[in-house]
């Protein structure tokens, strides 16, 4: 149930490792109809899909767009730099491909369909066997039913509790947009108002396009006038707010879904599955979108479970390990991503605190809390902050980082074409890229245009830190992931990029999969 990046890859994942099992995903919108703008990933993911399904993962890099370095400025001429680079892609065209491939391989993908109860459930033969509503076609019992959709899950709702599901809600508000001013890099732009400060995180999620995430504390928005003005004033007002950083383009909406402010919720479930019915992804935990680990979270939900029931052959102990294992890995990134959302939920504090005279804050300082909010850091940390504030050695960073990403794109199976050379262009669309530690990782799968054909590789979870950005900087701290307001959505990982020998053919193949 749920045709995001969870539902969609789960489905993918699985019918890729035994053709044999009969897919259907379910979702209450009609296709295309997707909240939100761009989602970010870092090299880890792409490791993961061109093992997985190459054939995929090959359209999601090259539908996808490279940022380099980060931006945090504090106004005209405050500006702080980091290194760094990740990759962003619109969450509309992660979903058409996601899409696309399934039905390729013979997943039934159906839109428009509402399940909100168990009786929908049962209609659909989830409970009972064939279905029993007017024009339901007769369906065999699931052996598995996948809730993947969303943080606020209906799928979850239905049991009653089961799932011991805990939910907390942050403090500031926050607004998912687009703009048409193309930033190359990752940019945070904080702007102080005679109501308080706003900020968002920017990045480039098109040819022509860039996601804003726009975020306040809850007396700026209601100073504001944001809790009764919407729509065209809003885009106006903030607009104007975030002029400069902007350059003179503004803030735009989707007209087909249009966004609206929220408080991020945090979502636990001390069980992942009940009985046949297992979460992925944001109906089962959410990490704040500061981390930018959603998507790839979710996505990643998809391959281990796949893997797991495919492995084990059966449901019952492949859930169980997949509930065991994902909670061991995930809650440190839970922890951490409640520090990272309280940090900014201090952001005004912070910066009124340490304004001194006309010049305000130090953005070099403040852009050092923002990397260090979540844990500490090695002294000499703070002095390769200090050293990415010079140019020259930024460009040096730059060189390095792009010989790198040519290395790992060529070791991935990548084509040619979307591959930079080491000297080449530093900021091309879908270029390659990959944390420091990703050397240690095992040798890529085969390339795309065999991969239809050959077995899907086994992955297994390995301990890799999560969060974190290529070298171990802080992943940027408004990753529009799906955790913004949905289903799944990047950036670091909890950890799962080894790759052991290819997957059993000939396993036991599932009547019915829902997802």
């Amino acid at each position: 149930m749920g045709a995001g990046p969870a539902g969609l890859y789960f489905a993918i994942s699985a019918k890729r490792r035994d053709a044999g099992h009969e897919i259907t995903v379910i979702d209450r919108d009609p296709p295309g109809a997707t909240y939100g703008w761009g989602v970010v990933y870092w090299d880890n993911l792409l490791d993961v899909l061109f093992r997985n399904d190459p054939v995929s993962a090959r359209e999601i890099r090259a539908a996808s767009t490279l940022w380099q370095e980060q931006d945090i400025s504090l106004g005209p001429g405050r500006v702080a730099h980091f290194a760094g680079y990740g990759f962003s892609v619109q969450r509309a065209a992660l979903l058409d491909i996601l899409t696309r491939r399934a039905i390729e391989l013979g997943i039934r993908v159906e839109h428009g369909r509402d399940v909100s109860d168990l009786a929908d459930l049962a209609a659909l033969g989830w409970r009972g066997g064939a279905g029993t509503r007017p024009g339901d076609e007769a369906r065999p019992t699931p052996d598995l039913v996948v809730g993947a959709d969303g943080a606020n899950s209906r799928v979850r709702s239905m049991f009653d509790g089961q799932f011991g599901t805990s939910t907390d809600v942050g403090g500031n508000q926050y607004i998912w947009l687009g703009t048409r001013r193309h930033f190359d890099r990752f940019t945070f732009a904080f702007e102080r108002t005679p109501s308080g400060w706003v900020w968002f995180h920017a990045y480039p999620s098109g040819a022509d396009v860039s996601t804003c995430i726009v975020e306040c504390s809850p007396k700026t928005w209601e100073r504001l006038g944001f809790a009764i003005s919407s729509g065209p004033e809003m885009l106006r007002t903030l607009s104007d707010i975030f002029a400069v950083p902007l350059g003179g383009h503004g803030l735009t909406d989707n007209p087909r879904r249009p966004a609206r402010w929220q408080r991020f919720t945090q979502v636990r479930n001390q069980h992942w599955s009940v009985g046949n019915t297992v979460l992925l992804g944001d109906a089962a935990h959410t990490t704040h979108f500061t981390l930018g680990s959603g998507t790839t979270l979710a996505m990643i939900d998809g391959v281990m479970l796949a893997q797991m029931l495919h492995e084990h052959g059966e449901v019952a102990p492949a859930l169980a390990q997949f509930d065991h294992e994902g909670h061991a890995a995930l809650e440190p990134l839970q922890a951490r991503a409640r520090t990272s959302m309280s940090w900014f939920e201090r952001v005004d504090a912070l910066l009124d605190r340490e304004a001194v005279g006309a010049t305000g804050a130090d953005p070099v300082e403040f852009a050092y809390a923002m990397a260090t909010r979540q844990s500490d850091q090695p002294p000499w940390s703070y002095q390769a902050h200090r050293a990415m504030q010079v140019p020259a050695l930024r460009r040096a960073r730059r060189v390095l980082d792009t010989s790198l990403r040519w290395y790992l794109a060529r070791r991935r199976g990548e084509p040619a074409r979307l591959a930079a050379g080491p000297f080449g262009p530093a900021a091309i669309p879908a270029d390659s890229a990959t944390r420091a530690d990703s050397a240690t990782r095992a040798d890529s799968a085969t390339r795309a245009d065999s991969a239809a054909r050959a077995e899907a590789p086994a992955v297994t979870r390995t301990n890799t830190d999560a969060g974190r950005g290529p070298g171990g900087e802080p992943a940027p701290a408004g990753s529009a992931a799906g955790s913004a307001g949905g289903d799944g959505g990047s950036g670091g990982s909890r950890g799962f990029e080894k790759v052991s020998q290819p997957a059993r053919t000939g396993g036991p193949g599932a009547r019915s999969a829902g997802s």
